[in-house]
């Protein structure tokens, strides 16, 4: 029975035309990224970048190297739309994009982490064996088939964001509609939609349909009475996305999964018309199959567990961050805050404050006052200035307050702990973080 689930073969429309739709946007995504001026304010200008700790080699290349990094990332990612040197391709930005992925989180997003495990997918899968430079210089590498398991890798991992996004929702903050109304006030001026978007009955809309949407699309995908309407709704939504929240490629990507809930004979007739249609549903059982079914399980085991972490760490998630990353929390919360830090000079004997100015770039200043990690990476950071001088410090965060969700101001870290001097742990909660007063009332 689970051989024939996997195994067996398959039209690979689908996975064809996904592989061109794939390559123009991560090609889009590292272009943009330039002309947009996002390497620059990210990569470029800052000192340095708070890298995923423990991967403290991870640093942007000097000068213009980064602009060069990613248009070298955009020709990678043209020649995957083109099924050229497919393997290499993919795995070269898989790489490249895992690189700048770790290297910084002042401008974290999980569609980030999403896009490098699709590049992760997209490697693995036989995506260039039709309709690629590959099979045309190499008529004998193409195949109109694939086994099933390269369509459901993907529907699984869709399913896994999907279902996280919906029940990380469901806190009194999303479902009152304080997150979309506060969301949408800086919105307030776009034009025709601007007005409606601070209507109440369109943050009711909002707040429930999005809860709705990410709970239902998939199971509506895999159902052929609904299929056609979950994609009308799906389009509709991920465009609603774009034009709101301006969040790059990821809505037309999520579009472009719809390809592997059709009938691969709907998408061949829409986009490879000379293409013969596979029929035969053979079941081949590849030399690979254990291997397979070994990496896949750790893989959705750790994909399924990521999520859960922060259930394991003392206090709330949306207070402390620890758990967040990795997790699909996805446009949950805005939090404010206020920071400042004294350095102790055990050297000299003097204390001061630091000026952040001098260290960090105006979006670095604005995200360190709410990410406990960050912070603890500043202070290291600090440290390692100051021994290159020859002085040995402590660092103290001085003043640190925060809001979340506009609520009331909160004292965040204690201050007269030595953050330098700290460790830090992954899995554990940090206890130089105040805890959070959850009773407190929104203004």
């Amino acid at each position: 029975m689970l051989n024939k689930f996997l195994f067996t073969r398959v039209d690979n429309s689908p996975l064809v035309v996904f592989r061109v739709i794939f390559g123009l946007l991560i090609f889009l995504e590292a272009t943009g990224a330039i002309f947009t001026g996002w390497v620059k304010k990210t990569l470029v200008d800052p000192k340095f970048t708070f890298n995923f700790i423990g991967l403290d080699f991870l640093q942007p290349l000097p000068g213009n190297g980064m602009y060069f990094y990613y248009a070298v990332m955009g020709i990678f990612g043209l020649l995957v739309m083109l099924g050229y040197k497919y393997r290499f391709s993919m795995g070269a930005y898989t790489v490249m994009w895992a690189g700048v992925y770790f290297m910084q989180k002042s401008s974290y997003n999980n569609h980030y982490y999403l896009l490098l495990l699709l590049c992760f997918i997209m490697f693995l899968l036989p995506a260039s064996r039709y309709f690629s430079l590959d099979a045309k210089y190499n008529p004998s590498y193409k195949k109109i088939s694939m086994p099933r398991w390269c369509t459901l890798i993907v529907i699984l991992q869709v399913w896994i964001v999907y279902i996280y996004a919906a029940v990380a929702k469901l806190y009194p903050d999303w479902l009152d509609l304080s997150v979309v109304k506060m969301l949408m006030v800086p919105r307030e001026h776009y034009f025709l939609i601007g007005g409606l978007l601070q209507q109440k009955w369109a943050h009711i809309v909002i707040t429930y349909s999005g809860i709705l949407f990410d709970l239902l699309i998939v199971p509506l995908l895999l159902c052929r009475t609904t299929r056609k309407w979950a994609f009308i709704a799906s389009i509709f939504f991920h465009l609603f996305n774009s034009f709101v929240f301006h969040i790059g490629i990821f809505p037309y990507m999520s579009m472009a999964f719809a390809l592997f809930f059709f009938e691969a004979e709907t998408i061949r007739s829409l986009f490879l018309k000379k293409k013969k249609l596979y029929t035969d549903h053979e079941v081949i059982i590849p030399n690979y199959k254990k291997p397979l079914l070994i990496f896949g399980s750790i893989y959705f085991m750790v994909q399924i567990a990521l999520p859960l972490r922060h259930w394991f760490i003392k206090d709330n998630v949306l207070w402390t961050e620890e758990g967040h990353r990795l997790s699909w929390r996805m446009m949950l919360r805005g939090k404010s805050g206020m920071i400042s830090f004294q350095v102790l000079n055990h050297t000299t004997g003097n204390r001061y404050k630091v000026n952040l100015d001098d260290y960090l770039s105006s979006k670095q200043r604005q995200r360190i006052a709410t990410k406990p990690d960050m912070i603890w990476q500043f202070a290291q950071y600090l440290k390692k200035e100051y021994a290159k001088k020859g002085d040995s410090i402590s660092v103290y965060v001085s003043t640190s307050k925060v809001s979340v969700n506009r609520g009331p101001w909160q004292d965040f870290v204690k201050p007269d702990i030595d953050i330098a001097n700290k460790p830090w742990h992954y899995f554990k909660h940090e206890d130089w973080i105040y805890p959070y007063k959850q009773d407190s009332i929104k203004d």
